[in-house]
This record gives structure tokens, sequence and C-alpha cells, in this order.
């Protein structure tokens, strides 16, 4: 192998271990306990024999000083706890240390995945403002019609992308007419009433929890939740919940209304009240 190829080796080794060093580190504290486990029974073992011999020793001492009262054997005499520790600390060192090693593998892990978890979010705040600062900016510029007929273009774009196919329609119950969730590109049936209310009483409930999750929106609705739906959502410094409603007809031909929001949810699950 060349210096070249040996050099490129190597870094991409160094890439693939950073990128995957939380799992790595896991799967090095889990070997760790498991060896640990495995090591107590052969220091068990050990520390059992040490102790008989301390026993020894000290039965011998007793016999030498003729204080042994009513010990017949060795194994009668009893050690004090400090006793027992001095005798067989030592055989426990291996698990100890292998243990803690582990240990620090993990909570290595957990920091790794905090400070990326920390950078994640402020990615996407980031990427949320800019967001928020180009719609407010594109309003302004174009005015709200035109804006709308924008939104509704990217509506029947997501129609097309997403046809219905052999794709399920789920049937909650509340309505007839076909809606798109533009955020899990789910179809489902309700109706503007029923999302109309959900969307008043949620806005209500935030007045007293202060942030609502995408996921108790789902819930209300009648729709499965979903990964992302505990981490993102609305927060009362930012505004209620709008519903935007979009008619479109759906690659099938059936009318379909197309369900987001005028404020997108955001990042919160690193928000505390």
């Amino acid at each position: 192998m060349s210096k070249e190829k040996l050099t490129k080796f190597v870094k991409s080794v160094k890439m693939g271990a950073s990128k995957h060093s939380p799992e790595i580190l896991i799967g090095f504290g889990i070997a760790g306990m498991i060896t640990g486990i495995a090591l107590t029974v052969p220091a068990t073992v050990k520390a059992l024999r040490k102790i008989d011999e301390k026993k020894k020793e000290t039965f011998i001492e007793l016999e030498e000083e003729g204080n042994l009262g009513d010990l017949e054997t060795h194994e009668d005499v009893e050690l004090t706890k400090i006793e027992v520790v001095k005798a067989t600390w030592t055989c426990y060192i291996p698990t100890v240390v292998t243990c803690a090693a582990s240990t620090a593998c993990i909570i290595g892990a957990n920091k790794v995945n905090l400070k990326r978890n920390a950078a994640l979010a402020t990615a996407y705040k980031l990427s949320e403002t800019a967001l928020t600062e180009y719609k407010e900016k594109v309003i302004e510029t174009i005015g709200e019609k035109k804006e709308r007929k924008v939104r509704e273009e990217i509506s029947k774009d997501r129609l097309k992308k997403d046809p219905v196919g052999n794709k399920e329609i789920i049937i909650t119950g509340n309505g007839k007419t076909r809606f798109y969730d533009a955020m899990s590109e789910r179809r489902f049936e309700s109706d503007i009433e029923t999302l109309r209310k959900i969307e008043n009483d949620l806005n209500l409930r935030m007045r007293d929890e202060m942030r609502i999750k995408l996921n108790d929106v789902y819930s209300e609705i009648g729709l499965s939740q979903i990964p992302l739906g505990d981490s993102v959502g609305w927060d009362i410094e930012n505004g209620y919940i709008e519903m935007v409603f979009d008619s479109m007809i759906d690659t099938d031909g059936t009318p379909c209304i197309v369900l987001d929001y005028l404020t997108r949810p955001a990042y919160i699950s690193d928000k505390f009240y």
C-alpha cells in the first residue's frame, strides 16, 4: 500500500471513529460491564481462598498464644469486616478497574451526544429564524395574495411528489373530507370545523402549559405520534398554533385539503417552564 493510500485510509478510519464515537463508547462500556461481571466469579473464588488462609493464620496465632477457647478448627474463626476487606481487596482490583473504565465510556458517550444535540438545536434555531425572516420579507415584497398563491403551488407540488398510490388514508371518525398533513406527509379524513376546534382547544391549553408539542396536535386529530413530534411544537413566546388550509385535487382526482401551519413547529425539547 502506498503512503498516499495509507494516509487516506487512516483519515477515513479517524473520521468514521469520530462520527460513531458515541456508539463505539457505549459498545466498549457494555463490553466492559460484561467483562467486569465475568471477572467477579474468579475474583470471588480467589477471595474465599484468601479468607480461608487468613483464618488459618489467625488460628495458628491463637493456638501459639493459647487463646483458642472453643475453637476446634480454623473454620470456626470469625474475621471482622475490616480483616475480610484487608485480605480480599486486591482480588477485585481488575473488576473495579474494568467497571470504572466502562462507566467512563458510557458517561463520555452521553457527553458527546449532549454536545451534538446542543449543536443541532442551535443550527435548527438559526434556520428557523432565517426562514421566518425570509417569509416576512416575501410577504412584504410581493403581498399576501401572491404569497398565498406561492404556498398553494408548493402544496400542489407536495401532493404530486407524494401520490396516493396504495398509501393508507387514516379514518379518524371526525369527518369525510380528505386532508394531507404537510408535516408528517399523511392523508387522513376529518373536517375543517373539527380541526379549528382542536386548534382553539390547544391554544387555550398553551396559556396554562406554556407549550404544545406537535404530537399533541396529532393525538387530538386521531393520528399516531411521530418521533419528531415530541421535540418540536409551539410555545407561548412565539405565538399560537395557526392552521392554514389549501384546497387541492389529489393525484387520484379526489378533492384534498393540505394542512399546514402559518408558524411551523419549532424545536422546544430543551425548554422547561
